[in-house]
């Protein structure tokens, strides 16, 4: 099932502090000024925000949906094919992302922080 990049948007802005603004003149989401989710320039992925240890561990269990170009090799961020992603696991990739950019006051407020 495809996701739409507005899809994708109503589900992160439901997390505390998520702001749509613009990365690389394409429309993105940010927390507190941080890059969360982007949209790619072709349209068809996303640039998500993950740490290293998150990024090996999804490219290896679902490669046909993350994936990441030699722009993003050394840099925490992965992309995502937007018609592949599952909807249904969407909104805990999206937390995860968050969770990584979000200032310590949020997530100190949000459920299930461990922070």
């Amino acid at each position: 099932m495809t996701v739409s990049f507005e899809q994708l948007c109503e589900m992160a802005l439901r997390l505390p502090g998520v702001e749509r603004g613009t990365s690389y003149g394409t429309p993105a989401l940010k927390v507190a000024g941080k890059l969360m989710v982007r949209l790619k320039e072709d349209g068809g992925a996303i640039v998500l925000h993950a740490d290293w240890e998150t990024r090996e561990w999804l490219l290896t269990v679902s490669p046909e949906v993350f994936f990441f170009t030699e722009h993003y090799r050394n840099h925490p961020y992965m992309l995502a094919r937007l018609d592949k992603l599952d909807a249904e696991s969407l909104p805990a990739h999206l937390e995860r992302c968050w969770r990584q950019v979000a200032p310590k006051r949020l997530l100190a407020n949000y459920p299930n922080s461990a922070n």
